[in-house]
């Protein structure tokens, strides 16, 4: 559908209208320090707000029985009582247009140390053009601008004539099985959009994300006697040196993903937790610790997966101590693949129109090695997905922060773009 240039004006409008309403329920929604295993508080405030709309409801706890055979499932090793989808339907009277998915991720990684905040994480602050607090950014001005978009049609008296889902779902941050969890549910529909924090450009392209955790034996004995022992915590130093080469090697075969060529360096792996001995004055016996690899589209999880217990055994045989005490590897939690946004469709024309309209400006895009909800709906949906937001600072680090300015540009471009997409129906 092309709007009529007086209409696409009166959407433009309309959410400007309502921007205040919009960042205010972006602070809510900080408020709510929706952390791994936390999320259901702010999944309600999400599922209140709405049904308050009248958007037709679908609530429902993650299941690892319900998606655990599926390809693009990440094995779990925490407890998912809380684990908490939230989806909000809008049926038009007639279906007419195109059918939309508006996804997003309620979860949010831990804060760190709070003394390294310039303010409480969980209490929004707003300063100039940037509004600060733990998922902020990533990406909960990305769900309000989601609802917001809706809110604006209905504004000037329109509503999609085609179904559309406002999905919030959890595990984006670990595993993706929660936008994995809506697919298997049946939602399907003929374009997505997750409005990530990727400054104002779309991403063509995502790598996959692995997260292991070695763990390292030793051999305790009194201090004293530490050159008879075997200690754990040095020993998996050994064997961190030895992922840090893998990861170089992976760097070097970037030649052979184009998308991925001209990044400096794709495939980061970070060792992000580390434990290990129970006495400081014992030869610890035990060491475990967590790490994150990207892997490049088009490489099957397993497979890389594959290389890196490889590595690790190969590690341990060249080592004097670990050769008889071979080091374990667990796989506990992303076991996602990387994706391509195929150029060419039409969803992704009708988002450049939109963002050419709003920024009076060409759709940038770029890629980026970091993990996306999108690979659940482009490798096993069959669905182009459209991953494209604000500006942010932070995101992961202290002091988090998403630019308002950009936040209503990103919210008038996915109005018009839903409306052209979806076409629109007067309101009864």
């Amino acid at each position: 559908m092309t709007l009529d240039p007086k209409l696409a004006e009166e959407i433009i409008d309309a959410v400007d209208q309502g921007f205040d309403e919009q960042v205010e329920f972006v602070c809510d929604l900080v408020r709510h320090p929706s952390l791994r295993g936390q999320e259901h508080t702010a999944q309600d405030f999400w599922f209140d707000t709405l049904k308050r709309r009248g958007y037709a409801m679908d609530r429902w706890q993650v299941r690892v029985e319900d998606i655990e055979h599926h390809p693009g499932f990440s094995p779990v090793k925490v407890d998912y009582s809380n684990a908490i989808n939230v989806v909000g339907t809008h049926r038009p009277r007639e279906e007419k247009g195109r059918s939309l998915i508006l996804n997003g991720h309620m979860d949010v990684v831990p804060v760190g140390p709070l003394d390294m905040w310039t303010s409480p994480p969980f209490e929004p602050r707003i300063e100039g053009d940037w509004l600060y607090g733990r998922g902020g950014g990533d990406m909960k001005a990305g769900l309000a601008a989601n609802l917001a978009v809706m809110d604006a049609l209905r504004r000037v008296g329109y509503q999609p004539a085609a179904t559309v889902h406002l999905q919030s779902v959890v595990e984006e941050e670990c595993t993706g099985n929660g936008a994995l969890a809506c697919l298997v549910r049946g939602y399907k529909a003929d374009a997505a959009v997750i409005p990530e924090p990727e400054d104002e450009m779309l991403v063509r392209a995502n790598t996959g994300v692995l997260w292991f955790r070695v763990h390292v034996k030793g051999h305790p004995v009194h201090v004293r006697e530490a050159g008879s022992g075997a200690n754990a915590i040095e020993a998996s130093y050994t064997v961190m040196r030895a992922l840090r080469e893998l990861e170089a090697e992976w760097n070097g075969r970037k030649s052979q993903h184009p998308w991925f060529e001209e990044l400096e360096h794709p495939i980061n792996l970070n060792i992000g937790r580390i434990e290990g001995g129970d006495w400081a004055s014992s030869v610890p016996a035990w060491c475990s610790f967590d790490c994150r690899i990207a892997l490049y589209p088009g490489v099957a999880a397993k497979d890389a997966a594959a290389e890196i217990e490889a590595c690790v055994r190969e590690a341990a045989r060249n080592d004097p101590y670990l050769g008889n005490n071979p080091p374990q590897v667990e796989w506990n939690g992303f076991f996602a693949e990387g994706y391509v946004l195929e150029p060419g469709s039409e969803a992704e024309a009708q988002l450049a129109a939109a963002h050419r309209e709003v920024f009076a400006r060409e759709l940038e895009e770029l890629v980026t090695p970091g993990y996306l909800d999108g690979r659940v709906f482009v490798l096993y949906g069959d669905t182009p997905c459209l991953v494209y937001g604000p500006r942010t600072e932070n995101i992961h680090g202290f002091d988090e922060r998403v630019s308002l300015s950009s936040l209503k540009q990103i919210t008038r471009t996915l109005a018009l773009f839903t409306a052209s997409w979806c076409g629109l129906e007067r309101l009864a």
